[in-house]
């Protein structure tokens, strides 16, 4: 695929070689990252996805070496470098090489590196999920105020359950038993006319796309309710419906077997979302 990267004050689009076994993020996991989009020019909420970045990395002991607004400009120059009708992921890091000790990161040994590289973006078509036997783990169980590398393996495992058994998502619960989110984004659905979402509580990334849609479905007139969410509820659910960077919005469409149409209330949130994207997130002129 192509792509940009930058480490070490230096461009190219050769993907770096950065650790070795003995490094402390190859051993240990002292890795966070974040996650942005430019969809042919618009990049939405770059600004939030490098402050998000190095949030991150505070929380998980290292020393980020540049700023939110220094990491954003990178962010330009690279979407500059691949062009106007480029759909990319947009991927700054914190790393950590050395220990302090075995487990300790040592702050003063964070580097960073930034992927920016194609990614096409989903179409709306939707996806199959089922309820997995995976919990996301309370914050005093792993560091969940970081977007950190070593909360996915959960998800993952979680996601190959799920296509184990004929389906391509899993929802997962938190520790007390409640919806969390599925595997890689939020989760949002309907019933009788209402958005309701499970509400932050320390055991989920509360997503900065999910932010953004709830407020675009509010200021739309959209009751959106954020509260505690019963497995049960999502069998009775009109829409289920995804929100997340990778992806922006998407339908469930079948859920633990049960068919669901791609709904009106989703096809909404998208629809907000881009028009919203468009009108304040355009970096790049458009092509033509």
């Amino acid at each position: 695929m192509a792509g940009v990267f930058f480490h070490d004050g230096t461009w190219t689009t050769e993907e770096p070689k950065l650790t070795g076994p003995m490094d402390h993020a190859f051993w240990l996991g002292s890795v966070i990252f974040d996650g942005g989009r430019a969809i042919k020019g618009v990049a939405p909420d770059l600004d939030r996805h490098c402050a998000r970045c190095v949030a991150s990395a505070k929380a998980m002991l290292m020393k980020p070496t540049k700023t939110p607004e220094e990491i954003e400009a990178l962010c330009r120059e690279g979407i500059r470098r691949m062009g106007p009708e480029a759909t990319l992921y947009i991927r700054p890091m914190f790393f950590v090489r050395k220990g302090l000790g075995a487990a300790r990161p040592d702050p003063d040994s964070t580097d960073f590196v930034l992927a920016i590289y194609d990614s096409p973006l989903p179409g709306f078509t939707g996806f199959s999920a089922t309820m997995a036997p995976f919990r996301r783990p309370a914050p005093d169980m792993a560091p969940t105020d970081a977007k950190a590398s070593c909360l996915y393996p959960n998800g993952a495992r979680a996601t190959s359950w799920a296509v184990e058994r004929g389906f391509e998502m899993a929802v997962l619960c938190d520790e007390a038993g409640n919806v969390a989110e599925f595997a890689a984004s939020n989760l949002m659905f309907v019933k009788d006319g209402k958005v309701i979402t499970p509400a932050p509580n320390g055991t989920f990334l509360n997503g900065i796309t999910r932010q953004r849609v709830i407020a675009l479905l509010r200021e739309a007139g959209v009751t959106v309710e954020e509260r505690a969410v019963a497995p049960a509820e999502l069998d009775e659910a009109d829409e289920i419906f995804s929100t997340g960077n990778y992806a922006k919005v998407q339908p469930c469409t079948n859920y633990n077997g049960r068919a669901l149409q791609p709904g009106p209330m989703a096809r909404k949130a998208r629809e907000l979302y881009f028009d919203w994207a468009e009108k304040h997130w355009r970096i790049l002129p458009k092509a033509g």
